[in-house]
């Protein structure tokens, strides 16, 4: 099932500027983001938050999420080409030539190792390891239909970074970035299956891998609600192993309804309200999360 028509969150104009906001999606940062700042919020009970360190966590974040959407535009162009869904993304509709989207991909890169220097030791050297995983994701829907869990970990990175930025040092006890990782990553996983589900025929028929190509849309339908509640459930056990308290629960409570709500827009054979599910109430879940954490670690 695909649509001959632009995607969502993708602006109009021509400025050089917009093509490269619209070549990496950069409204879909508000996905994991907020995850980002978690991190540091949870490190805050044990050491210090400067503003430059936010800013460096913001800017690594960002940077880290252009190189990877950039690089996956560049890997897939040929199947964006052909997509009816994906057609008018900025590559294929020759809006970008592809040495710009290469020589924006090496920029971010390099920008975003260069604020984890900025930050700490530790942060500088596990920068290539994050690096090279996220950029190889591009590659895992050729050989795989995991790669939404390995999307989803490229993402899971981002509260144990956001930790790291600020303390330099591995949490105590050590499960704890385990933990909140994990519970990205299912979160993440989840979705991208429901990105997933109108490029069923498409995927398919060119020998791409995905949870729908393989299960179909009931049963992926399906495992993407499971993943959602072990993300419920992980959110859960950090808290329990975290000194945040009552409102940070009714943060996690809140973030479960839009898990359930998005899940109701969903159905086998109707994907009419699939953007407002994987934009709108993903996006929200994510900042009502780092809101109530947040709102708690003030109170």
């Amino acid at each position: 099932m695909t649509a001959d028509r632009v995607e969502g969150q993708t602006f109009a104009g021509e400025s050089l500027l917009l093509r490269y906001v619209n070549f990496v999606k950069l409204p879909h940062t508000v996905f994991a983001l907020p995850f980002v700042f978690l991190g540091v919020v949870y490190a805050s009970f044990y050491a210090p938050v400067t503003l430059r360190q936010g800013v460096l966590v913001l800017v690594a974040f960002t940077a880290a999420r252009f190189a990877a959407m950039g690089f996956n535009r560049i890997v897939d162009r040929r199947y964006d080409a052909l997509n009816p869904r994906t057609r008018f993304r900025e590559l294929p509709a020759g809006r970008l030539t592809l040495a710009q989207a290469v020589v924006s991909v090496v920029i971010a890169s390099a920008a975003f190792v260069a604020a984890a220097a900025l930050l700490n030791r530790l942060c500088l050297v596990l920068s290539p390891a994050a690096l090279a995983w996220i950029l190889f994701y591009s590659y895992t829907k050729r050989v795989t239909p995991l790669s939404h869990l390995w999307l989803g970990m490229g993402l899971g990175i981002a509260p144990a970074a956001g930790y790291l930025a600020v303390t330099g040092s591995w949490s105590d006890p050590w499960w704890m970035l385990p933990v909140v990782a994990l519970a990205v990553m299912s979160w993440v996983g989840g979705f991208d299956i429901f990105y997933a589900l109108p490029d069923e025929s498409f995927d398919r028929e060119h020998g791409l891998k995905s949870a729908v190509v393989l299960l179909g849309q009931r049963s992926s339908i399906l495992l993407a609600k499971l993943l959602h509640a072990v993300t419920i459930a992980m959110l859960v056990v950090f808290g329990m192993g975290t000194p945040f308290g009552t409102w940070y629960y009714v943060g996690v409570l809140v973030a479960a309804l839009i898990l359930m709500w998005e899940h109701q827009l969903v159905k086998p054979g109707d994907l009419s309200r699939l953007d407002a599910a994987f934009f709108r109430m993903n996006g929200i879940m994510s900042i009502v999360v780092l809101g109530f954490a947040l709102g708690d670690r003030i109170v």
